[in-house]
């Protein structure tokens, strides 16, 4: 069991390593796509800089505060599309039989369908996430945690693709679907909290983990509670799992079209 474990980890990992050389091998586009992300992503804190030059606080946030969300939102983002881009195009992996490939292979079928490949320009907002966490206010424990939420974020981020992406097992033309909902989680996560009340909200921290994603984290780093620390973890676990569970029954459903294709 522990070498089935440890052989899969390496198996993810090699699969992880050779689609960043892949996207690597015009390292001048690499490079233009990571620049231009940060600079895409500075960009967007202009309008909160026109904002909190007429309000002080936005939400009960304030604009340090704001641009410690943004680092948050955009290296979660960043974790889950520079190694686990694929994830996001499941649905079209299973509509048009791709997963033929990954099911004849001795390899965990999930984790070998969503590392097949990377976003080069990802990896731009893993480092404007970083690049906040300076501005706000560097420490060691700061750091460790942005670390371990981008972590805990982007597999949250990772999972609720998947179960949007597994809804191609059990019915047709699904991918809008997983393409709305994927958009939602990436809109809402840079926006405070505060201004959204009542059912809007509660969506936030259930249907669409944002609330779990980024805006508890973001209340851990601003003021550490142990007990938020813990839920954050606990609930990564089970949507993980909860992801896990839903693929794992959708692929029972899977009908193989013959489609012949070779992964390079």
């Amino acid at each position: 069991m522990l070498m089935a474990v440890k052989n899969q980890a390496r198996c993810t990992f090699l699969a992880i390593k050779y689609g960043i050389v892949k996207e690597m091998l015009n390292r001048v586009s690499f490079i233009t796509n990571i620049t231009f992300m940060i600079l895409n992503n500075a960009s967007m804190l202009i309008q909160w800089i026109v904002l909190y030059s007429l309000k002080d606080n936005i939400g009960g946030y304030t604009f340090k505060e704001i641009m410690l969300l943004w680092g948050l939102a955009a290296s979660t983002y960043g974790f889950s599309h520079a190694f686990f881009y694929s994830s996001f195009k499941l649905s079209d992996t299973i509509n048009k039989g791709k997963l033929d490939a990954f099911i004849v292979q001795p390899k965990n079928v999930l984790l070998n369908a969503i590392t097949t490949h990377v976003s080069s320009s990802a990896f731009g907002d893993l480092i404007f996430g970083y690049l906040m966490v300076f501005i706000y206010g560097f420490s060691f424990k700061l750091f460790f945690l942005f670390t371990f939420f981008t972590i805990t974020g982007g597999l949250i981020i990772v999972a609720f693709a998947i179960i949007l992406g597994s809804l191609a097992f059990f019915m047709d033309s699904s991918e809008l679907i997983a393409d709305n909902g994927n958009n939602l989680i990436v809109h809402f996560a840079t926006y405070p909290d505060g201004i959204f009340k009542g059912f809007v909200k509660l969506i936030l921290f259930t249907i669409v983990p944002v609330g779990i994603a980024n805006y508890i984290p973001l209340q851990v780093l601003i003021n550490f509670d142990i007990v938020k620390f813990l839920i954050v973890l606990s609930l990564t676990i089970f949507f993980i799992s909860l992801a896990c569970l839903i693929f794992k029954l959708g692929l029972k459903k899977y009908s193989s079209t013959n489609l012949m294709s070779a992964r390079i």
